[in-house]
């Protein structure tokens, strides 16, 4: 049964709490009296009610809808995993006290990312827009200025190679394939393993690779050949396994191990296409010279991940997702938006001022971003909304006027205080995990960034209400 608070506290409680009150960071005070907030509360309450029709009045006492938040917020403003969380709230007092866990018994890491699956994209985003909301109210934020920017958010996989997705695809085959043979016994087809015979072709192409004064290109061939044959000769018995399956030839008298089976056929019929698309693009570029597959696989295991390539000198290839961080005063994240296809950055301002006016009720008086942001299309419908003061260069203008207007004072001082929002990238990144998503999947990714942005913004609301009372 879920509960939005704790009912009762646990005996010592309140010592707990004045013994470790002048402990606290100066914005923790803060944030904590920011989270008592109802509306955040009943946010959480309401996905956690979601997982099972009777969760709000049958079972047993589960953690509270206070305690749930106030620990996966906690998680992602210390950039900790679930282990790490675990271990930390059991042995600290004043963790203890500002997730609610008090006396009691602390959550184990399963628990808590269960809870992070449960509450969801959806919950992530009511808590974002509530914590803006409380910004706001506070007069933190009043939405005179906007900025914006745009950053990637790597998955969490290894470095793409075609033989590197092909082994990783043949290992999840051969390993599904083999639980397959263990439930069904000598049913059907029998499986042979040729994982040692990928490897060793794997090894061979990397050691081709690896030729000092550059790959020898028809060596290389003959060992994508020989892979490529072997990789053709798993998929073909792992299509086999499925049918089987589906025919009722490989099966189990227990119900139990016979959902084990549907399961595992879920899993190669959800493999094989994806193995295909690597066999397809590794022929392309092997064979046909072809570097440049459209909608290529950079994960067997991540499929939405995207190539980026930001011109970056320190690291010019990325693979992940664009996300959008879009900023007020105080830097207060006002608006994030994790993209499934990259879009032009000129194609996201619009979208921002809907955003802003949305959330703070207001156009800004102010809306500064980097060049790639411009067009003219741009700048006259932000001007139309009421905006004043435009301050997005145009780098490729021969206007003698425009490049006027571009070195005024207030064109300037707009400019430096848009390079905040590229700090705000670098501390959301190293502070808060924005480097690489944990998570699996496009919702994971869409929970890890939404998550982090909240950190940071329940971070920056107390410590600007710390400096207030100080």
């Amino acid at each position: 049964m879920i509960e939005a608070r704790r009912l009762q506290q646990h005996f010592g409680e309140g010592l707990i709490a004045e013994e470790v009150a002048d402990l606290r960071e100066d914005w923790m005070q803060h944030a904590d009296q920011v989270l008592e907030d109802e509306a955040l509360i009943a946010a959480v309450y309401e996905a956690l009610a979601r997982r099972h029709p009777k969760s709000r009045s049958r079972g047993r006492h589960g953690t509270p809808a206070e305690v749930v938040m106030r620990l996966l917020l906690l998680k992602h403003i210390r950039n900790w995993s679930y282990a790490v969380l675990e271990r930390e709230v059991r042995a600290n007092l004043v963790y203890r006290d500002f997730t609610r866990v008090g006396a009691a018994k602390a959550p184990d890491a399963k628990t808590m990312g269960r809870w992070g699956l449960a509450l969801g994209p959806e919950g992530v985003s009511k808590i974002h827009q509530r914590v803006v909301e409380i910004a706001k109210e506070k007069e933190v934020v009043t939405g005179r200025k906007m900025r914006l920017d745009t950053t990637v958010v790597e998955t969490n996989i290894h470095y793409p190679t075609d033989s590197s997705l092909l082994g990783d695809g043949v290992r999840v085959l051969i390993r599904a394939m083999k639980r397959i043979a263990e439930i069904a016994g000598k049913q059907g087809a029998q499986l042979r393993d040729r994982s040692r015979s990928v490897k060793r072709r794997i090894l061979e192409i990397g050691r081709v690779a690896r030729t000092k004064g550059g790959p020898n290109r028809e060596r290389l061939q003959q060992g994508y050949a020989k892979l490529l044959s072997v990789v053709g000769r798993v998929v073909g018995q792992a299509k086999r396994f499925s049918a089987e399956i589906a025919e009722g030839v490989k099966r189990s008298r227990d119900v139990m191990r016979q959902a084990a089976l549907e399961g595992l056929r879920k899993e190669l019929d959800t493999i094989v296409p994806r193995v295909h698309q690597v066999v397809r693009q590794a022929r392309q570029r092997i064979f046909g010279g072809d570097t440049h597959v459209a909608e290529k696989l950079v994960s067997i295991f991540e499929p939405a991940t995207e190539v980026i390539r930001k011109g970056k000198a320190s690291k010019p290839t990325e693979f992940g997702k664009m996300v959008k961080i879009q900023e007020a005063e105080n830097q207060i994240i006002t608006d994030y938006a994790v993209y499934q296809k990259r879009p032009s950055d000129s194609e996201l301002v619009i979208a921002a001022l809907d955003a802003h006016e949305k959330q703070l009720g207001r156009a800004p008086r102010l809306v500064a971003g980097d060049a790639a942001f411009y067009s003219a299309n741009n700048e006259a419908a932000a001007h139309e909304r009421g905006v004043k003061r435009v301050c997005i260069p145009n780098r490729s203008t021969k206007s003698a006027e425009r490049k006027r207007e571009q070195k005024k004072r207030w064109f300037k001082e707009g400019q430096r205080w848009r390079t905040g929002c590229e700090g705000r990238i670098s501390v959301l990144k190293r502070r808060h995990g924005l480097r690489r998503c944990l998570y699996k999947g496009t919702p994971g990714m869409q929970r890890w960034v939404g998550l982090g942005v909240i950190a940071d913004n329940l971070y920056h609301l107390g410590a600007v209400l710390a400096e207030r009372k100080n």
